[in-house]
């Protein structure tokens, strides 16, 4: 495997609603989301509903430059035994998929960059939690024991037969989301290194901002040195991004459907998965994790495992497509 994929794991042992349009915000520009289908309620049994959050912006060194308030729609997935998994309504866009060649810290698979049309869909407010993957599968195998904490030690295939199980007791169709699914839903229509803007801290991130591992340093710009919590957190401990989704930076890397590929040359350019060709006998993770460098969490970082691979810094979160009719 890739020398960059190996040291990543040796470390274990306001853009929400319809038609939205390009905005300037900091000297920065966000791309557009146009919503020209919005997606509909997949029969999830009643309206969506509305919730507000806040979203912050910081400059490289780690600095608030602005907060703004968002809203965006839901509906909640009762699992049974007061138990709900809340699914958010993630309007249809294009976006540009991959780093520029100037980012800091990027990797050579991140190109080249590519423009993706993404469908509606719906996506998991939250990474799925200890208590959400026992109430389907009835076990948990996590290391870190907390039932709003993301389930971890988890497989690909330990993902996808939950999802399986789900859509099962809910007749929805729950799946991993797309790789390009995920860093479109991840970046929310920022075009910079971190949905926050030019970095993260630890502060808005679950991830090691403290200790030099492997000759690495935890910082990405200029943002002073943060805490390693060397475990995982309760999901939805930091702001969401501009979608209302939470830890899409750090915490867990999150598995995809993908097969891996050495970079995006004949990539989808629908929001489909990339399923044939590549390493077939391996598959995607993105995000980061609550053992990573903040380099590790950028929007388009890409990482890759076997299917059958458990470690306590892999979890997942689920979608669901939106209805076309």
């Amino acid at each position: 495997p890739p020398t960059l994929q190996r040291r990543k794991f040796l470390q274990t042992a306001g853009l929400v609603g319809t038609g939205v349009a390009i905005t300037v915000l900091g000297g920065r520009l966000l791309e557009s989301i146009s919503d020209s289908s919005p997606p509909s309620t997949p029969n999830p049994g009643g309206s969506l509903q509305s919730f507000q959050f806040e979203t912050v912006t910081v400059n490289e060194r780690g600095e608030e430059i602005d907060r703004s308030n968002g809203q965006a729609q839901f509906f909640a997935e009762d699992l049974g035994n007061g138990i709900t998994l809340e699914m958010v309504e993630i309007p249809g866009g294009t976006f540009t998929m991959g780093s520029s060649e100037d980012e800091p810290g990027r990797d050579g698979n991140e190109s080249p960059q590519h423009q993706v049309t993404v469908p509606g869909f719906f996506m998991g407010r939250f990474q799925v939690t200890q208590a959400q993957y026992e109430a389907i599968t009835g076990s948990n195998p996590s290391r870190f024991s907390g039932a709003n904490r993301p389930v971890e030690q988890v497989s690909w295939n330990d993902a996808i037969e939950f999802c399986e199980k789900l859509s099962q007791r809910t007749g929805r169709a729950y799946r991993l989301p797309s790789e390009s699914e995920w860093e479109y839903a991840c970046r929310a229509g920022t075009t910079t290194p971190f949905h926050f803007w030019e970095t993260i801290t630890t502060d808005l991130a679950n991830y090691n901002g403290s200790e030099s591992v492997f000759g690495g340093e935890p910082i990405y710009r200029s943002e002073p040195r943060g805490e390693y919590r060397q475990q995982t957190i309760d999901v939805g401990s930091f702001l969401p991004n501009a979608f209302g989704l939470h830890d899409m930076h750090g915490n867990v890397w999150e598995w995809c459907q993908d097969v891996w590929h050495v970079n995006y040359n004949g990539a989808p350019t629908d929001g489909s998965a990339w399923v044939t060709g590549g390493g077939s006998n391996r598959r995607l993770l993105r995000g980061g994790s609550w053992v990573n460098f903040p380099r590790y969490c950028r929007s388009a970082i890409r990482d890759t495992n076997f299917p059958d691979y458990r470690v306590n810094s892999l979890g997942f979160r689920v979608v669901l497509s939106a209805r076309t009719s």
